[in-house]
This record gives C-alpha cells, sequence and structure tokens, in this order.
C-alpha cells in the first residue's frame, strides 16, 4: 500500500453508490487517473467541492502496492485547490462549452491512464486559466488549445509549406488528410480552399499572436473553427460530443 502525490486538474466525475463518486483527473506526473473519492456527494463534504470539473487541485491517492494505476481504482484521500477555474467558467455558456470542450479533448488524448502528458497537462492548466480570466473570445481559447493539443501530440497542421512536398506557401488549398495547407501539385481530392485570412487566423492561433487572432472578422473565426473540427475529428477517428455546443 503506497501513498502518491500529484498536481491535476479534474476533468470529470461520475457517481458511484449512495455517496461516493469516480474522479477522473489529469495530472503533472501520472498522465490521467481515475480514482475513487469517498463521502464527496453527502451536503456537508468540502472535500467534495474541491473536486468538481475545471479544478486546479493538488491531490493525494491512496493506492494498493507500488503502483498508482494497479489492478483496482486507487483512493483520492486528500485535496487542496490550487486554483479554482470553474468559477471563472460555469457562469457563462460561452466560457462553459469552450471549457468543457477542453476537458473532453484532453481526456481523449491521454487515453492511456498511468502514462505522463506533461505538455498536454500544462496546456489545459494554462488554457483554463486563460478562460476563466475571459482574456480573449471563449471559442479562440478554444481553437488555439485545440491546434496546441494536436501539436503536442504529434499532429501538427501546416499553414504555411506545404504539408507533403515543402514547398514554400503560402498555399492555396488545405487537405485534413495531408496534414494542413497544400500546394496545387499535391493537392487531393477533399482538398478545401480556405480564405487566406481564415489560414492566417489559424497560424496565429497555433503560435499565439493574440493580436492577429482578436482582431479577425467573425465569419473567417467561424471558417476557421470548421477546419480545426474538421482536422481533430480526423486524428481522433470520431468527433467531440461537447464541440457540437460550442459558441461560435
Amino acid at each position: 500500500m503506497s501513498l502518491f502525490r500529484d498536481d491535476g486538474v479534474v476533468l470529470r466525475t461520475q457517481k458511484l453508490g449512495e455517496a461516493d463518486r469516480i474522479i477522473t483527473i489529469l495530472t503533472r506526473g501520472h498522465g490521467r487517473v481515475r480514482a475513487v473519492a469517498r463521502g464527496v456527494r453527502r451536503t456537508k463534504s468540502k472535500f467534495g467541492a474541491r473536486l468538481e470539473p475545471f479544478s486546479h487541485v493538488d491531490v493525494q491517492f491512496f493506492a494498493r502496492g507500488s503502483e498508482l494505476i494497479g489492478r483496482g481504482l486507487p483512493l483520492c484521500t486528500q485535496s487542496e485547490t490550487i486554483a479554482a477555474y470553474g468559477g471563472g467558467i460555469v457562469t457563462d455558456y460561452g466560457r462553459y462549452t469552450a471549457g468543457t470542450a477542453m476537458l473532453e479533448t484532453a481526456e481523449r488524448f491521454t487515453d492511456h491512464e498511468g502514462e505522463p502528458s506533461v505538455q498536454q497537462y500544462l496546456l489545459l492548466v494554462g488554457a483554463l486559466r486563460t478562460l476563466s480570466r475571459a482574456e480573449h473570445a471563449p471559442h479562440l481559447i478554444l481553437d488555439a488549445f485545440l491546434l496546441r493539443s494536436l501539436a503536442v501530440n504529434g499532429y501538427a497542421p501546416s499553414f504555411d509549406a506545404c504539408a507533403r512536398c515543402g514547398m514554400p506557401g503560402p498555399n492555396r488549398f488545405f487537405s485534413v488528410a495531408s496534414g494542413g495547407v497544400v500546394c496545387a501539385d499535391c493537392r487531393v481530392p477533399g482538398s478545401v480552399v480556405p480564405s487566406a485570412e481564415a489560414v492566417g487566423l489559424l497560424s496565429a492561433l497555433l503560435t499565439g499572436d493574440w493580436e492577429t487572432a482578436d482582431a479577425s472578422e467573425a465569419r473567417h473565426v467561424r471558417e476557421g473553427s470548421g477546419l480545426v473540427s474538421a482536422y481533430l475529428h480526423w486524428h481522433l477517428e470520431r468527433g467531440l460530443r461537447s464541440l457540437r455546443y460550442v459558441e461560435k
């Protein structure tokens, strides 16, 4: 029997029995972890209030054996709040739906429990912090998070050089299957011709050029979001349930 301590973001919760919950947490050192939190659904439980989605917490786990991820679920025995991002997210529909899509994305990209994914963890913490402070439009923060999540997991799209032959840009066509923009010679069936402004917006979101992103017109933002959604769907092999509720 061993104790483990880690920082993490609560991704979701599930009811268990009459008073318990199964908490899914993306941690810094152990990747995605599912653990049982006993008694947290009782009215007087202060412990449970710290283990809600969007919460950034310092948690202690109790596991049988020498490994956190074993044959049974560990117990979450202690939790201290690092940042309660939910307070600035759940009160606004746009921020809430964008944040929910971020949590689902983070869980989908960390499908193997116990495998550290530090870059994905840091991306999620930074995105939730920015979202809770309303520093930019929620859908822009979400698209930036989705693009960077794809990048850290090895699926970075190209928005300048041809994704197939490397021909310097700008290139007119965009192919989800090819990995981004492609030149006329590398164009494949299913390629689309997005506006230069939409491609420029996505490049700005990927690189953190918020001055360009914030100045984008609504029609280019919608066009860019459609490309991001299609690209994400291709690499995850199925779409995000929560993405359909995001305001554009």
